[in-house]
């Protein structure tokens, strides 16, 4: 996708989610998505990392005015972070830093609207985690109608995260230990189910969309790597499907 039109998805996608309120991407805000596409962010990511400062703002109460997209930036910048790491894409960036500093007063944000943990220096702990682990799969067994095997699988999940979270707080050591690798055998279950439950079709239109995704990185990654990466993309596409989230808790 050439610059221009991954702008215009970006400025429709942003007039949606402020009420229809067009904010036109021009002028330094033009560079910088542009810089997203530059740096092959795929648009699904950049929505993503959009809606993640929404919820942010939306959590504050009522809107104050319409968002402009640098407001999203780094939101953005740590949902492609994350989306790389998931799927093993190993690029070196420059450091945002300097870019923010220097954006002028499209970056001078409120502190309350100050973007992104990796600016407010925050996580998740992990009681938060399980928490809201429960209600997104709660969400997705309610939510559609799912294969049996996969229903089973959430309610199996939901009960053993619901035995543990009591105990949650006092974790410590090995028994952290212990807890963070059975969230990570949940999570892989939970995913290898979704894909068992997929008809060959379903199964290889993900892998296409995989390979689309990763695409503007083919030329910078050695054939197993890519054919990794592509798997790894093809399974975070199967958890979206099913709406089921990340269970794994990365410290």
């Amino acid at each position: 996708m050439i610059p221009g039109d991954y702008c215009l998805e970006i400025e429709r996608y942003l007039c949606r989610k402020n009420d229809g309120h067009l904010v036109r991407i021009v002028g330094p805000s033009f560079e910088r998505v542009t810089d997203w596409a530059d740096r092959g962010i795929p648009l699904k990511v950049a929505f993503a990392g959009i809606d993640r400062y929404f919820e942010r703002y939306y959590a504050k109460g009522p809107r104050r005015r319409p968002v402009r997209i640098d407001f999203c930036d780094a939101d953005v910048l740590d949902v492609f972070d994350e989306w790389r790491r998931a799927v093993g894409i190993l690029v070196q960036r420059p450091d945002d830093a300097a870019r923010i500093e220097g954006a002028g007063s499209a970056a001078q944000v409120d502190a309350d609207e100050a973007p992104s943990s990796r600016r407010r220096g925050t996580s998740l702990s992990l009681p938060a985690h399980i928490t809201r682990v429960m209600v997104k799969l709660t969400a997705a067994r309610v939510g559609a109608m799912l294969p049996g095997a996969l229903e089973s699988a959430i309610d199996e999940a939901i009960r053993e995260l619901d035995r543990a979270q009591p105990a949650l707080r006092g974790f410590r050591g090995d028994a952290r230990a212990r807890f963070l690798d059975r969230l990570a055998a949940i999570d892989a279950a939970l995913v290898a189910a979704a894909e068992r439950s997929l008809a060959p079709d379903q199964s290889a239109a993900l892998q296409a969309r995989a390979a689309e995704e990763l695409r503007p990185f083919r030329g910078r990654m050695p054939d197993a790597a890519f054919d990794r990466a592509v798997a790894s993309a093809a399974r975070r596409l199967v958890r979206e499907s099913f709406g089921l989230p990340t269970v794994t808790f990365e410290t």
